[in-house]
């Protein structure tokens, strides 16, 4: 299984986009100091870029992938950093990315910001991808899909959360003993599989709400037994019915 496969499980449900802005409303950028480019990514503190002295601000992109019910911004550390010449060959194509993306910005030629956005997207995925390589995240989800027993039964949910996971599921999904894969589970992502396949579906049951699907179709797409059930599981994490969030 490839690193990016890992994340294609996760991006077949949330939309992401990126795109260029003023950097006091950007997550992602590119700094340019002594050395190669530095890639920095704060998704919790738009404006906030964290360069060191004597890095030079060159591109900021602002991110956008689900909204705030989605599960995979939330689960980003507060920075990450990525040194493109630290060691190439990790992404050896990283840095000639970043060349690319800073000179369509500086030139502003015809079609430049939809150049621009599709390049920013391939950055931006590039850069989890290096991080979950390097297993440099220390808990939370990108850690989960770094390990690649984990991230056999988190792409599994991923792909089909309306199935009967049991934590017997889950482990046989992963190739572990149900007693390894709950202790391995709990230590790369910080809570139990139940907790996050729970989360895992009311994220996609908010999305699937605020689109307007029927609250009976949700909740047999998500593997919970009436819409009844839904409204509880959804009123018990959120404090609102789904009817709330709707007319909202």
């Amino acid at each position: 299984m490839s690193h990016l496969d890992r994340l294609s499980a996760l991006m077949a449900h949330f939309a992401l986009q990126v795109e260029p802005a003023p950097p006091d409303q950007a997550q992602l950028y590119v700094v340019q100091g002594q050395g190669a480019p530095v890639i920095l990514l704060t998704p919790h503190a738009p404006g906030q870029c964290h360069a060191r002295p004597g890095e030079d601000l060159v591109f900021a992109a602002r991110v956008s992938w689900g909204g705030a019910q989605s599960p995979v911004l939330a689960a980003l550390p507060t920075c990450i950093r990525h040194d493109t010449g630290a060691d190439p060959g990790d992404d050896p194509g990283m840095a000639s990315l970043v060349d690319l993306i800073c000179t369509e910005y500086r030139a502003q030629r015809c079609g430049a910001g939809t150049v621009l956005n599709r390049l920013a997207e391939v950055l931006f995925v590039r850069l989890l991808r290096a991080e979950i390589q390097k297993g440099a995240i220390g808990t939370g989800l990108l850690a989960g899909l770094a390990d690649p027993r984990l991230a056999r039964a988190l792409v599994a949910i991923h792909g089909a959360p309306g199935q009967d996971w049991t934590n017997a599921a889950m482990a046989g999904a992963a190739g572990l003993s149900l007693s390894r894969f709950v202790e391995l589970f709990r230590a790369r992502l910080g809570q139990s599989p139940q907790a996050y396949l729970r989360q895992w579906r009311l994220s996609l049951a908010r999305r699937d709400i605020e689109r307007g699907d029927r609250i009976d179709a949700i909740a047999r797409r998500y593997g919970y037994g009436s819409p009844e059930a839904l409204t509880h599981a959804f009123r018990r994490a959120t404090g609102l019915a789904p009817t709330a969030l709707r007319r909202a």
